[in-house]
């Protein structure tokens, strides 16, 4: 059987996001203001420290 070179021409090698589009994010809000900080933001950041220590200590554990 012959062999096709160019069996799907749908199948592009393109980038989905320009690079320069693109950034780095390391998920740590930059501006926060505790004095600004409704009940609902202290509960959320505790919920956000909770799972850092979690995440923190499950990669200690798999060391």
């Amino acid at each position: 059987m012959a062999q096709h070179k160019n069996r799907d021409k749908n199948k592009q090698d393109l980038p989905q996001t320009p690079k320069q589009s693109k950034k780095q994010v390391d998920g740590i809000d930059v501006e926060y203001s505790r004095e600004l900080a409704d009940q609902e933001d202290l509960e959320a950041q505790a919920r956000a420290n909770a799972a850092n220590q979690r995440v923190r200590s499950s990669k200690k554990g798999s060391n």
